[in-house]
């Protein structure tokens, strides 16, 4: 995971899991749950979503409390870095599949984005308030591109009309977080833009040390991109590549090892044109 690779590199140990039955939250705690959104309704009853991983955070500084001190839990839970990695997983639910044939749910887009904007903006200020001030964001990739969506295309191509909402999504998180900023004293961030370093990547991947872009390491069908990979989903055929460091994705919808560590890499210490306007190295540092 990209976050465990930051983590590396920021010289912490395996962050655990918040659920993990005895942890320790002193170097940080990882909230996510796979597949969860910012909207309520993303995967819901499967997922932990975006508000409730707010609440856990809550339950973590009074832990953090008790075990610390106050004085010592405040200081440490300003100068931690909160990295927010949420949306795609909410525009996954505009795709309609019917007949193999992919479309967009007649809902209005804007409007939809503006939900999903509006829950990220409720959870950052509830973190501010509890204390935070440093955050790492990543913007929406090209979510139209991942194997799980050309798989399902006749031609297996990128589904741009997806994509496009996520650029829309990454215009409006840019101008929250600038607002965010101007009314929140001491908030700093750092914006990676994750969208334009994997569409380079997906149109070069030689260039970047890999061999294919367009599918999965493992998965079944059109460019393994059906979730099967271990016997996911009831399906218990499945193909498995040979090397998954030749590959971007490991499976329908996760970076392989090697493209996590390159990612992370990036995002940790990239310079300005895809981390504005500090690298999450900068932002670690103030």
């Amino acid at each position: 995971m990209i976050p465990d690779v930051i983590g590396e590199l920021a010289k912490l140990p395996l962050l655990p899991p918040y659920l993990h039955p005895d942890p320790d939250f002193v170097y940080g705690v990882n909230f996510a749950s796979a597949g969860s959104g910012a909207l309520l309704q993303t995967a819901q009853g499967y997922v932990i979503d975006l508000h409730t991983q707010v609440r856990y955070f809550k339950n973590v500084k009074k832990v953090l409390r008790e075990k610390l001190g106050d004085e010592e839990a405040e200081a440490l839970v300003k100068r931690s870095v909160y990295l927010v990695n949420v949306g795609s997983n909410d525009y996954g639910g505009l795709l309609d599949v019917t007949n193999s044939t992919m479309t967009l749910l007649p809902v209005d887009k804007q409007q939809y984005v503006d939900f999903v904007i509006g829950n990220l903006t409720n959870a950052i200020q509830e973190i501010y308030e509890l204390g935070g001030r440093k955050f790492g964001f990543l913007n929406v990739g090209p979510i139209g591109c991942s194997p799980v969506i050309r798989a399902m295309r006749k031609n297996g191509t990128c589904f741009d009309e997806i994509s496009a909402v996520g650029r829309l999504h990454n215009v409006e998180l840019s101008k929250m977080i600038l607002k965010l900023k101007k009314q929140l004293n001491g908030f700093k961030y750092s914006l990676h833009d994750f969208y334009a370093v994997l569409s380079q990547v997906l149109t070069n991947p030689s260039k970047y040390g890999f061999k294919g872009g367009a599918g999965g390491c493992c998965g079944s069908g059109t460019l393994r991109g059906l979730d099967s990979c271990g016997g996911n989903k009831g399906i218990k055929e499945y193909e498995l590549c040979e090397n998954p460091n030749d590959y971007i994705f490991f499976d329908a919808r996760h970076p392989t090892d090697k493209a996590s560590q390159f990612f992370g890499q990036l995002i940790w210490d990239g310079n300005y044109t895809i981390n504005k306007p500090y690298n999450l190295k900068q932002l670690f540092q103030l």
